[in-house]
């Protein structure tokens, strides 16, 4: 495919119903009220020359190349800022606005290096095409370069003036010499990202872009999501990348494989090398934004760790073997079978992961049911967002979010809880941030102060800083207020609810000791700050909730679920654009590995297995019976591991040692088995219990879709071939097929037609489809052809809504003298899950390891001072880390992240989990935290056992 170029129409577009008619170079046009004449020229085809004017960013009318003439209007007006009116007579082309273009385009060139056939943006240079464009062919002011010296050994009158270029961040360079002062990168930095990271500094000729309040880019406030670098049109900012490979000649669209916002990308391709990932403007999730993994954190697809060749051992105390793909796949065949047939077919099991596709997650459940002929399927979808599925499916009738991301556009007020977008899902806060700068109140209900407290240019109306472990508290306080207070809305709820549940509901949740005023000395949080912004929430318009991992990785996550559902059908916020009850999924596929039935109990489309006529149409197509009863979840598998009848597992895109709780139960289970599959790109940590490694395939390798957290399937494309030969998806139907299946799949899109085939909400779905629309969000049915943006909009899908009681249960996780503090887990913006790409790249400049968040009054009491190594205790085990002592967390509150497998943070995670679905309980746990030398002994033999378990025999 050639490279694909995207019409840049210079300003954004307008959404106003009202047309307009105009004439432009003699050719009818008839746009928006409100357009701008520049866009309405490219709209017929007319390019006016630009170089300020992108139509991500507002009109800002600087650089006065884009000047037209229009009749009877005095002067030569920019195209840009000039919006079109009804009857107007626009000329794009004169002997004048030639002969102004060119005077303005002598100046740029005259303070602009021209060491064109030596850049690295030759011919992917804004400047360079306008200079053509507006026929530049002579320059008279006579540039001999000396304004942008930064050789060393130049005068410091010089240097003083050109700043050197700057290097510092990882993926891209800052060469001020080459800044013609446009301000894209500031207004796109503000506009777009809403970091506010860079400025205008200097005046005259001596004014250049510079980081905000810093030295350089690195230390500045920049996340590195690229904004400016995707919009200068010239190389000061340009991608290290493409100054080392060059030029990109060929693109394929795809969908990042990093969080659940599901951007899409253009990978520009030179040869077989990717040289760059550009975000793609026609993506209907970010729109052309990207945070700094999708755009820059692709560095592992071929970093040296990756396993390419596949490997076996008897033993986990052998080293590993490389061997062909053939007696790979025999060996775990045949290791298979024989458990089945000594230990029962109860005795093995898969766990598939939320970073495959739809298509490799459907193959592997498929494999459990159709080949080892029981259900024990899993996958770490359940580990992190299960509470979702049930708590929205009891409520609403459907396992999913409510709204697409462009609803945010329309909210007036924002309830964000147990959620951190801004590290988490950077595109998608985008888009919240510059909501808030546009009016709209935002409540935070976090244990931690997030950066959506307060940052520069938006601030919560309210930080509702509640103790881990007590959100239902706080949700049933909020319903409380609403119901007392008469601001629930009877009409929506007589109309679109069970009426009668509903009183049920006001009986329990009326009760006084649901009041903010009981729960304060449990929840942390006075009693009137809660009632306030109950009342914002009730009262203040729209009111759209998104929730993370904050509330489903609890013991009464589905509980907590549920309890948000139950606010947003008390003020009637379901159903239309601005509102609705939205998870924000971690990782890019943990919608579509829930929708495909890699739940032990459901069938792809959420259906239990209990029911014959759910199991009917997969029997009929894959011509077995499958078991009515459900199978074995992760924990379960483990369980039975240690007991001795669970034996072997095949574990696609996942490792379960560091992401799954309680580290040293998860090892005594998986050293219990005689058969550990694991299928990825590097020897992960749980494959140091492994038998057999399989090597994976990376997104960039593969054709796929995956379902983003607005239930929006969009393509995974290959862009290079298969570095150890085969796609994830083809590696499981070669181990069906060895044991004994007949598999025949030529391409993904075929199993995406048995998808449809069998499961109800993915019923219109097909390749075609989604090339056609770019992506489609289920469902996807004869109703609705071209897919669902907005649910439960003519009616609540269950029929009507169901108000369920949300009693308070405390967590059996409690602190008290020995462990006083409450840790709580999450994500930081640089690393991914438990680090496995991100941690092979060069994000690690930014979080090299993890670290304790602890309150200067903690810390102070124990002694620690920042940068101390720290002994992070609980009754599950001990590790270390360093501290840093941080007002973000509340006192009796500690945090971390899991991203890197030498800290091991879930060593002291619990067994407790959600009392519906066995989510673990990974945000509270408690905990000691004392002064320590360095690594614990745990760590060290943990190391020492890990580099053993990696050893790899030398080839023959």
């Amino acid at each position: 495919m050639p490279l694909i170029k995207e019409i840049d129409y210079g300003t954004r577009k307008i959404n106003s119903k009202k047309m307009v008619t105009l004439k432009i170079d003699g050719f009818d046009v008839c746009v928006p009220e409100g357009t701008s004449v520049m866009r309405a020229a490219m709209e017929a085809g007319i390019q006016i020359p630009k170089l300020c004017s992108t139509d991500t960013v507002d009109a800002f009318g600087s650089c006065r190349l884009c000047l037209v003439e229009i009749e009877g209007k005095k002067g030569t007006p920019a195209s840009c800022t000039t919006h079109v009116e009804e009857g107007m007579q626009v000329h794009t082309q004169s002997d004048q606005l030639k002969g102004l273009r060119r005077g303005v385009m002598e100046l740029y060139i005259s303070d602009h290096p021209l060491d064109c056939l030596t850049c690295a943006a030759n011919g992917d240079c804004e400047l360079q095409d306008m200079a053509g464009a507006v026929g530049l062919r002579d320059v008279r002011y006579g540039y001999d370069g000396t304004n942008h010296v930064n050789q060393r050994g130049a005068s410091d009158e010089l240097n003083a003036r050109w700043a050197p270029k700057d290097e510092s961040n990882p993926y891209f360079t800052y060469d001020p010499s080459k800044c013609i002062v446009c301000s894209l990168c500031v207004r796109a930095c503000e506009e777009v990202q809403g970091t506010f990271a860079l400025t205008i500094e200097g005046r005259g000729f001596d004014s250049r872009v510079a980081a905000s309040m810093s030295e350089d880019f690195f230390e500045s406030e920049c996340v590195s999501c690229g904004a400016c670098v995707e919009v200068c049109p010239t190389a000061t900012l340009q991608e290290k990348s493409v100054i080392e490979i060059g030029t990109p000649e060929h693109s394929v669209v795809t969908t990042c494989a990093y969080c659940g916002v599901g951007c899409a990308f253009k990978a520009e391709m030179r040869g077989a090398e990717l040289v760059r990932m550009v975000p793609y403007k026609d993506g209907k999730a970010n729109h052309g934004h990207s945070c700094v993994k999708g755009r820059f954190s692709y560095g592992y697809a071929a970093h040296k760790d990756r396993i390419l060749n596949p490997m076996v051992r008897e033993n986990v105390e052998d080293p590993w073997r490389e061997v062909s793909w053939d007696e790979a796949l025999s060996f775990a065949a045949n290791r298979l079978q024989g458990l089945q047939k000594t230990y029962g077919k109860e005795s093995i099991g898969v766990i598939t992961s939320s970073r495959c596709t739809n298509e490799e997650t459907y193959l592997v459940q498929k494999l459990a049911r159709a080949v080892f002929h029981n259900n024990n399927t899993d996958t770490c979808a359940r580990v992190c967002h299960s509470p979702t599925g049930y708590g929205l499916r009891e409520t609403l009738g459907t396992s999913a979010g409510t709204q697409d991301f462009d609803s945010i556009e329309h909210a007036d007020v924002v309830l964000v809880i147990g959620a951190n977008p801004t590290d988490a899902h950077p595109v998608f806060a985008s888009f919240l941030k510059r909501r808030m700068r546009e009016g709209a109140k935002m409540i935070v209900v976090d244990p931690r102060r997030i950066d959506l407290v307060k940052s520069p240019y938006v601030e919560a109306t309210h930080h509702l800083a509640l103790r881990p472990g007590t959100n239902v508290a706080v949700v049933t306080a909020m319903a409380h207020v609403i119901v007392s207070e008469g601001l629930f809305d009877e009409t929506y709820i007589r109309e679109r609810c069970d009426w009668d549940e509903f009183q049920d509901y006001v009986e329990f949740v009326s009760d006084p000791k649901q009041s903010p005023e009981a729960v304060e000395a449990l929840t942390g949080v006075l009693a009137e700050q809660l009632r306030s912004a109950a009342r914002l929430y009730a009262c203040g318009g729209n009111a759209a909730i998104y929730y993370g991992l904050g509330v489903t990785e609890h013991s009464q996550g589905s509980t907590a679920v549920i309890g948000l559902a139950n606010l947003a059908m008390l003020t009637g916020n379901i159903g239309k654009q601005g509102v609705g009850v939205n998870p924000l999924r971690g990782q890019n596929n943990v919608q579509g590995a829930c929708d495909m039935g890699s739940f032990p109990h459901q069938l792809p489309g959420y259906r239990h297995v209990k029911f014959a006529e759910v199991r009917e149409p997969y029997e009929k197509l894959w011509g077995v019976a499958i078991s009515d009863e459900p199978g074995l979840r992760i924990p379960n598998m483990l369980d039975a591991a240690v007991e001795g009848s669970f034996k072997g597992i095949y574990i696609q895109g996942e490792d379960i040692l560091q992401s799954d709780p309680d580290t040293k139960h998860v090892a005594a289970g998986l050293a219990g088995m005689e058969c550990v599959i694991v299928h990825d790109l590097f020897l992960n940590e749980t494959a140091n219990y492994a038998h057999v490694f399989l090597p994976g395939s990376t997104f960039l390798e593969k054709d796929g879709t995956f379902t983003n957290a607005e239930r929006r399937i969009s393509p995974v494309r290959k862009v290079m071939m298969p570095r150890s030969g085969y796609a994830d998806w083809e590696v499981t139907q070669l181990l069906a097929n060895v044991m004994g299946a007949d598999w025949n799949y030529t391409h993904p899109s075929q199993i995406m037609a048995e998808i449809a085939a069998t499961t109800p909400s993915f019923a219109n779905v097909t390749y075609e489809l989604i090339d056609k629309l770019g992506s489609v969000q289920w469902p996807c049915t004869d109703a609705a052809p071209e897919g669902t943006p907005v649910l439960h909009v003519d009616g609540i899908v269950r029929g009507k809504g169901r108000f369920i009681r949300t009693d308070y249960v405390a967590t059996d996780e409690k602190s008290g003298p020995r462990f006083p503090l409450l840790l709580t887990t999450g994500r930081i913006l640089t690393q991914y899950n438990v680090g496995a790409q991100t941690r092979r790249t060069d994000n690690v400049a930014w979080h090299e390891e993890d670290v304790l968040e602890i309150h200067p009054h903690d810390a102070e009491l124990r002694g620690i001072k920042d940068g101390d190594w720290v002994k992070l205790a609980s009754r599950s085990g001990e590790t270390s880390l360093r501290a840093d002592v941080t007002d973000r967390v509340s006192t009796g509150v500690v945090y971390t992240t899991f991203h890197h497998p030498d800290t091991h943070t879930n060593v002291v995670t619990t067994e407790y989990s959600d009392w519906a679905t066995n989510c673990p309980e990974y945000k509270v746990t408690a905990v000691q935290v004392s002064l320590s030398n360095g690594p614990t002994k745990w760590q060290e033999h943990y190391q020492k056992q890990s580099a053993r378990s990696r050893r790899i025999e030398a080839a023959e």
